[in-house]
């Protein structure tokens, strides 16, 4: 008997391995339709049961709005105005969303639209020397769309507020405030990315059994891999250890700094039943605030030239003590400041054929890595959506096997 059920799991197991896109496209998808269909389905009927009063006010509210988009008046520009900030905000949240979604396997939002619009921002700055750029705070990039102040001319902006003997310096305290909001809405959004792993996770256990990811966990403790592998194993075995020491701090600790680890954290604080608002607040306040401007303050830093001439100047200074570099240090530095001016330095106007040109395919290449990256995260949302679909309908044929051959005997 035992190894019948064993075999029947080794079966189960290797049809939710080949149960993908490349291999059963058909299955796959009708699966994840399936799956989608019944969770908007219970959605449905969760809210019509328990979510009167919500349906009512999300009905006046949605009637409200149609009634002042469809109406003409002098409130038309003040509701175009609240419709560029809803749009604004939900973009930076939905990015923030994709990159924390996923159990890793998230888009990289930050590499690909919140870090190069902060560095585009800072470097901008520096050539006009102020930091009054944006039309309005929701002059950023986003869909189909940049922002309006990264082609224009310094002089249209008007003459440098902050400049030195050597240039450009604008403090970081002025560059801060100007894209501090859609860092925030986007930590916002990593911190919403977080809050699937421990719901599935905390539902498990008032079901009384595991998750996943624990599971597998378990199961991977025996087997042999890789010395990467085996390191990961036992950081997320030690982790698993000391799950009795999670609060709101150390929550907070991991949620602060880059960790490719914490959705197992959030797995965990689901498992051993960590209160929600204790799990998210510290995550909110980890991933929101502290990390985002953590990474705010080093992009800016090292756009900005403030990283940059420290880190000469120190090399300057070591550099000095060693005999014979006296002579040509001046000479070096020199030339590494106009390197350094030839690169921050507003580019000139270039001829509309090579401009044309050079945009088109530069733009081809960022969008077909962009659009590869969101392929690669849709399949693995179907993969892992139809394979949850296909474990629960084999979970249900079992039980109704056992309960049939129960009844038989």
């Amino acid at each position: 008997m035992a190894s019948s059920n064993e075999d029947i799991h080794e079966t189960h197991q290797q049809e939710l391995e080949n149960l993908t896109l490349t291999t059963q496209p058909s299955k796959t998808l009708r699966f994840f339709v399936l799956a989608i269909y019944q969770y908007f389905k219970r959605s449905a009927l969760y809210l019509l049961a328990k979510g009167g009063w919500l349906m009512l006010s999300s009905t006046l509210l949605a009637v409200l709005g149609i009634l002042l988009v469809t109406i003409e008046g002098p409130h038309e520009k003040h509701v175009e105005e609240v419709f560029q900030y809803v749009r604004f905000g939900l973009w930076w949240i939905a990015l923030g969303v994709a990159s924390s979604i996923g159990l890793g396997s998230g888009l990289h939002t930050f590499v690909l639209y919140l870090g190069p619009h902060i560095a585009l921002f800072t470097i901008k700055a520096m050539q006009c020397g102020r930091v009054d750029l944006k039309s309005a705070p929701y002059d950023t990039i986003q869909l189909k769309r940049g922002p309006s102040w990264l082609d224009k001319s310094c002089e249209e902006f008007g003459p440098p507020l902050f400049s030195t003997s050597h240039g450009s310096r604008v403090p970081l305290t002025s560059i801060l405030p100007q894209v501090q909001m859609e860092a925030v809405l986007w930590g916002i959004g990593t911190a919403l990315g977080e809050l699937p792993p421990y719901f599935i996770s905390r539902a498990a256990r008032e079901s009384g059994r595991k998750f996943d990811a624990m599971e597998e966990l378990d199961a991977s403790s025996s087997e042999k891999s890789g010395v990467i592998a085996t390191h990961l194993k036992k950081i997320e075995g030690w982790l698993l250890s000391h799950s009795q020491h999670l609060n709101f701090f150390t929550i907070l600790v991991l949620a602060s700094v880059p960790n490719p680890l914490f959705d197992l954290a959030g797995i965990m604080c689901g498992q051993f039943g960590i209160p929600f608002w204790e799990f998210f607040l510290s995550t909110l306040i980890g991933k929101a605030f502290i990390k985002t401007y953590i990474q705010m303050v080093f992009i800016i830093c090292v756009c900005n030239n403030q990283l940059l001439d420290w880190i000469e100047n120190e090399l300057i200074r070591i550099l000095g003590f060693i005999p014979g570099f006296d002579t040509f240090l001046p000479t070096l530095t020199t030339k590494l400041h106009a390197a350094k001016d030839k690169y921050l330095a507003a580019p000139r106007p270039l001829p509309s054929n090579i401009k044309g040109k050079w945009d088109f395919s530069f733009a081809s290449i960022w969008n077909t890595v962009v659009w590869l990256m969101l392929m690669n995260f849709f399949v693995k949302i179907v993969n892992a959506t139809a394979q949850r679909y296909l474990k629960k309908q084999l979970e249900k044929q079992v039980a109704d096997n056992l309960a049939a051959s129960t009844d038989s005997d």
